[in-house]
């Protein structure tokens, strides 16, 4: 029977080698291991997988063709819901979503839906581009080229819309390009393609756009004909403790640290935009944003810790990317908050003192509180600290659109569908709910797509 073939397992890097390279840690799997994975699927009637990926994408219809080795079937039907595959595949956390959900997983391992989803994706890039309707002349903007911006844009494109996407940076991609790494997501070989699907929808992107100074919304809207506006434009401005000595020479924020050695390509010796890390670097946080900064800088030599407030079981990464960390040799801290960073004569970073914690009750997210432990203060010698303690929309576009309003918290106000309070202006992913997923981003999109495609049809 197909649930009593052990799940296949994914070949990786051997942990010591990739700890000095940017490659891919892992490797995916082959047709043959892909079969075989598909033909542990039982086809549920009522798929409870489906229901749990935020795109929607027919998940059991696409492992039946991996399974009779039509990979190319199977590349249609993500395709229909899904503009990066190989991009998900690779990043999203499918054990709480489509996986968490798979009733294989109840009793024992749940099929590797986002490891074949990988394979199909890979094995196809190029190949399976979705059909679109016929032009039907209405421009649409989309603010931002991350994951959100790229599943509106793809979704309305699909459906006629003449879609240009502003995005800030001189690359597409937003997130996708400057803040995960390379060895989780080779932007050659698989970020760019993808994208390239995107404009092959008659999807235009144009770069070095900062929507709010290049050109506001209100402009797009009331003078260059734009029906509507997607905002995706993430959630880049970074969070720091408010500690003292954090304006020391060393002290980086994990989005200038990951964006420097992304998108700036710093890790690579024929670049002429270098960082430097140091001998020993402590990263501040338990995400998977500090696991990608932390592995980040062993690769670039660095002995590393991560200094977190709780324990291992309530660190709020993936399990794989903690897993991977250790493997490598990333030094975990728990149970330890820092309190200074400390600098030597020069203004530079000498050592982050830190006080151990022990946990208390529960807190509002149900997690237990951690609580200091008088007298436990330590330092940790270090040349660097990145901050990796979350991030929160950039202000710029909400100041200079009328009538849109935002949290407390600076994230827009939208309703389910990703309406703002400003009409005919959409937004979702990070502008709206702060830094989440990606797969949760391209769900926001694709919602957003279906809200302005009905508020343009209504006018």
């Amino acid at each position: 029977m197909a649930n009593r073939i052990p799940r296949v397992a994914v070949r990786e890097q051997d942990a010591k080698v990739r700890a000095t390279n940017f490659e891919e840690v892992c490797y995916g799997y082959n047709r043959e291991e892909a079969m075989l994975e598909a033909s542990r699927c039982l086809h549920c009637k009522n798929p409870r997988c489906v229901g749990a990926c935020p795109v929607g994408i027919q998940i059991p219809e696409f492992i039946a063709k991996v399974c009779e080795g039509d990979i190319e079937g199977a590349a249609g039907i993500i395709a229909r819901d899904s503009s990066l595959p190989a991009v998900c595949g690779r990043v999203c956390p499918q054990e709480t979503q489509c996986e968490g959900s798979c009733v294989l997983g109840v009793k024992g391992e749940p099929v590797a839906i986002g490891k074949l989803e990988r394979f199909v994706a890979d094995e196809t890039l190029g190949k399976a581009s979705a059909e679109c309707a016929p032009a039907n002349g209405i421009k649409v903007a989309v603010v931002g080229s991350g994951p959100a911006g790229l599943a509106c844009a793809s979704d309305l494109a699909k459906w006629g819309y003449d879609v240009t996407i502003f995005e800030a940076l001189h690359k597409a991609g937003g997130v996708l390009e400057y803040g995960i790494p390379e060895f989780r997501l080779p932007k050659d070989k698989v970020l760019k393609h993808e994208i390239e699907e995107v404009r092959r929808l008659s999807v235009k992107i144009e770069t070095d756009v900062i929507i709010g100074k290049t050109v506001t919304i209100d402009s797009l809207m009331d003078k260059e004909g734009f029906k509507a506006v997607f905002v995706g434009s993430g959630a880049g401005l970074p969070k720091f403790m408010g500690i003292p000595g954090e304006n020391l020479c060393g002290v980086f924020s994990a989005n200038e640290f990951l964006t420097r050695n992304n998108l700036m390509k710093a890790w690579r010796e024929d670049y002429l935009t270098p960082i430097h890390a140091g001998k020993k670097v402590c990263v501040v946080g338990g995400g998977n944003v500090a696991m990608d900064a932390a592995r980040t800088a062993l690769r670039l030599g660095a002995e590393v810790h991560i200094v977190y407030r709780r324990t291992e079981a309530e660190l709020p990464a993936r399990k794989e990317e903690v897993h991977h960390a250790i493997e490598e040799g990333i030094i975990f801290d728990m149970l330890t908050n820092p309190v200074e960073v400390i600098g030597d004569e020069k203004g530079w970073v000498r050592a982050l003192k830190c006080i151990r914690m022990e946990l208390g009750e529960p807190d509002e997210s149900g997690r237990r509180s951690p609580v200091p432990i008088a007298g436990s203060e330590f330092e940790i010698e270090t040349e660097t600290v990145i901050m990796a303690l979350g991030t929160s929309p950039n202000p710029l576009i909400s100041k200079t659109t009328k009538g849109l309003e935002v949290t407390r918290r600076g994230c827009l106000v939208a309703d389910e569908n990703g309406a703002t309070t400003r009409p005919g202006v959409f937004a979702g992913g990070d502008a709206v709910t702060g830094a989440a997923t990606v797969i949760l981003a391209m769900g926001a999109g694709r919602t957003a797509a279906k809200a302005i495609d009905e508020y343009i049809k209504s006018l």
